[in-house]
């Protein structure tokens, strides 16, 4: 009973924490305190210029060679692309075809930068495996729904082939993320110090990363916009927070990953479609209404999800 109740508290002490400052977030916009506007400049400043120092500040101070686990970067990769098939698949179900591609973003990705890190760091304290997770995942899933997108949508040009593959070769390789865990890297390998001044200034930065970001995206859930589309919305999110943590988790367990890499592993299967999702559904012309709808009903539920998957691992010994 003991051991029941400590790994209930240890699961709630790692979610609870992260979904209150996002209903904080939530309320807080409600009451007008921050309107769309500031939210969508916070997101932008978040992404930007907060997690890519956070991202620079855990890697650049560790050791690059008791970091890198190249068998934890594969397994992730894989992962993904078993994901992102199983998405395409199950998106040929859906009768409308120009949504079939927000279907296929909306299963396979997840809020890896925002929602990962924040529960990595919430239990661990720091963030390094959820950065080697996000270098395995982030570029595929730029790469994918940039073409996913793109030969979905109403109005694009599917014939300017030459255009798709510049566009998501740029999108990947300008991603704020990928560039701050480049340069963190590279700056352990090179092994260059860091002065004082440097250091506090961008822990400054990363310090404010994760209590934004969930502050943020909080804000941006619109309760009311999840009624049009919540029966397909309720079907990406099964899959998206339970259909490939029950797959992949037992695969991530017998490949021996254990404590905070099982944890990231969790949290690129079975967390949140993340929110930048429906952005860039409107940059390539699709109406976004269904994505909308799972990125708010995949976060609502992944509090409970998480919480579950989270005490199982704890109650397993896994974690």
């Amino acid at each position: 009973m003991n051991s029941f109740v400590n790994n209930l508290v240890f699961s709630l002490n790692a979610t609870v924490p992260v979904f209150l400052m996002m209903v904080f977030g939530w309320i807080i916009n409600k009451f007008g305190l921050i309107d769309d506007h500031t939210t969508a400049k916070l997101n932008q400043f978040v992404f930007k210029a907060l997690l890519p120092a956070l991202l620079f500040s855990d890697l650049s101070t560790a050791d690059f060679k008791a970091v890198w686990d190249g068998k934890f970067v594969v397994f992730c990769i894989v992962c993904t692309v078993i994901s992102v098939t199983i998405a395409v698949m199950l998106s040929l179900l859906h009768k409308d075809k120009s949504e079939r591609g927000e279907i296929i973003q909306a299963c396979y990705r997840s809020s890896a930068a925002i929602l990962g890190i924040a529960f990595v760091k919430n239990i661990y304290g720091q963030a390094t495996m959820a950065a080697l997770m996000i270098v395995g995942t982030v570029p595929i899933y730029n790469i994918v729904a940039v073409a996913v997108l793109s030969l979905t949508s109403p109005t694009a040009d599917k014939s300017d082939t030459k255009k798709l593959i510049m566009n998501t070769v740029k999108n990947t390789l300008t991603n704020p993320i990928i560039i701050g865990i480049a340069v963190g890297l590279l700056w352990s390998v090179i092994g260059i110090p860091q002065p004082v001044i440097l250091s506090k200034s961008v822990s400054y930065l990363a310090n404010m990363a994760t209590p934004l970001s969930l502050i943020a995206l909080g804000a941006s859930i619109k309760l009311g916009e999840a009624k049009e589309k919540l029966p397909s919305a309720v079907k990406i999110a099964l899959v998206k927070l339970l259909l490939f943590c029950i797959i992949f988790l037992p695969v991530a367990v017998a490949f021996g990953f254990r404590g905070e890499k099982l944890i990231a592993i969790l949290v690129m299967l079975g967390s949140a479609t993340t929110g930048s999702c429906f952005v860039m559904c409107r940059n390539l012309g699709h109406k976004g209404t269904l994505t909308a709808c799972t990125v708010m009903i995949t976060t609502l539920l992944s509090a409970f999800t998480l919480t579950g998957w989270l005490f199982l691992l704890k109650t397993l010994s896994y974690i």
